[in-house]
């Protein structure tokens, strides 16, 4: 096999691995780290997080053993721009983002492919835990076989395109068989432990991430209940998501968790546990893997959070790559800016970004 593939390596165990497992199936294999972000970041690029100086002398050194060519791609205006910049305006638009997506969608099946192609290759590679095969029509995206490592949820907005250049080759393997092939041929970080932080917000601060690279603070405004009574003073939007509890600051007689948050007038609604439950939810910049929107609703399950089960729901595709999504249940705090991810058993439909939860808004909409 004569095939070149441009392996993602960030250092970590799972990238190793990859590339080995590769290698031996015959492919040509080149190996580079991305370079995100720099200390002038916040001070968060870490020996604990991904990116870090160590990170790429990891990658260097399973390139190395595993003689094959090896590149450092200097990403970090992509990354600055169109990551930690979306991070940041979701949050003062009060919404909570998952920057993972954003990172795949515009760094490492974007920027990445494209020096992929530069270098002649015909695929590109990446450690995560999720499968690809074709079926006929084109290309499916499905859970790996490790429920307790599937990556597919941050993994939606892979095009038909990308999903045919692109060889996930750990889907079938569980992370401890992932780490005994990497202790096996000797690799120095088979048991170095996996990262769990967003890269970037290493402290999990994320309030002062924003403020950092936005260069501006969020004033502080009204806590207000359902009703429009004023309980209290918040913070600033930036410092809370829907259904948080902790770190309110507030003395109540009963329990209060985020139900809203209203950019506009810089309030944050307050609600009981049971005010955070809703069965409907929209979806905007719907992406569908197959690349054409169902017709009629479908019956598929969906899942709002990377780690909570998917829910069983109707969804109806709409106009403009909006999308309605009706559960059987209702849900616990359906939060603006997370990804809802679509899945008829183990294959992704595909997935977009939480708008909003009618149900809520409309209790709202004339505080």
């Amino acid at each position: 096999m004569n095939k070149k593939v441009l392996v993602a390596m960030s250092g970590g165990v799972d990238s190793t691995v990859a590339a080995f497992l590769l290698k031996e199936r015959g492919y040509k294999c080149l190996g580079a780290t991305m370079h995100l972000y720099s200390n002038e970041d916040a001070g968060v690029c870490r020996s604990k997080t991904c990116c870090s100086l160590n990170d790429t002398e990891d990658a260097r050194d399973a390139a190395c053993r595993l003689k094959i060519p090896f590149y450092v791609f200097n990403f970090q205006e992509c990354f600055r721009k169109e990551v930690i910049g979306r991070f940041t305006d979701s949050y003062f638009s009060g919404r909570t983002p998952n920057p993972c997506l954003d990172c795949n969608r515009y760094v490492k099946f974007d920027r990445f492919f494209e020096r992929a192609r530069i270098l002649g290759c015909d695929h590109i590679a990446t450690g995560h835990y999720a499968r690809i095969e074709e079926n006929g029509e084109g290309y499916v995206l499905k859970k790996a076989l490790d429920p307790q490592k599937d990556q597919s949820y941050v993994l939606y907005t892979l095009t038909q395109e990308q999903l045919a250049h692109t060889i996930f080759p750990l889907g079938n393997l569980k992370k401890e068989q992932t780490r005994a092939l990497a202790a096996e041929q000797g690799f120095l970080n088979a048991r170095k432990p996996d990262s769990q932080d967003i890269c970037f917000v290493p402290d999990g601060d994320y309030a002062r991430i924003v403020e950092l690279h936005s260069g501006k603070s969020a004033p502080p405004g009204d806590f207000i209940s359902l009703s429009g009574k004023v309980l209290g003073r918040h913070k600033g939007i930036i410092h809370y998501t829907v259904g948080q509890h902790k770190g309110l600051g507030l003395s109540t007689s009963k329990k209060l968790y985020v139900g809203r948050i209203l950019k506009e007038s810089n309030r944050v609604v307050l609600c009981e546990e049971e005010e955070l439950y809703r069965k409907e939810a929209l979806v905007r910049e719907m992406h569908w893997i197959s690349g054409k929107a169902p017709e009629k609703p479908i019956f598929c399950k969906v899942k709002i959070r990377y780690r909570q089960e998917e829910r069983p729901a109707t969804v109806f595709a709409q106009e403009n790559g909006f999308c309605r999504i009706l559960f059987d249940e209702p849900q616990r705090a359906i939060t603006p800016g997370q990804a809802a991810v679509l899945y008829s058993d183990d294959v992704v439909l595909g997935g977009g970004e939480l708008w909003e939860a009618p149900e809520f808004e409309e209790r709202t909409e004339r505080i």
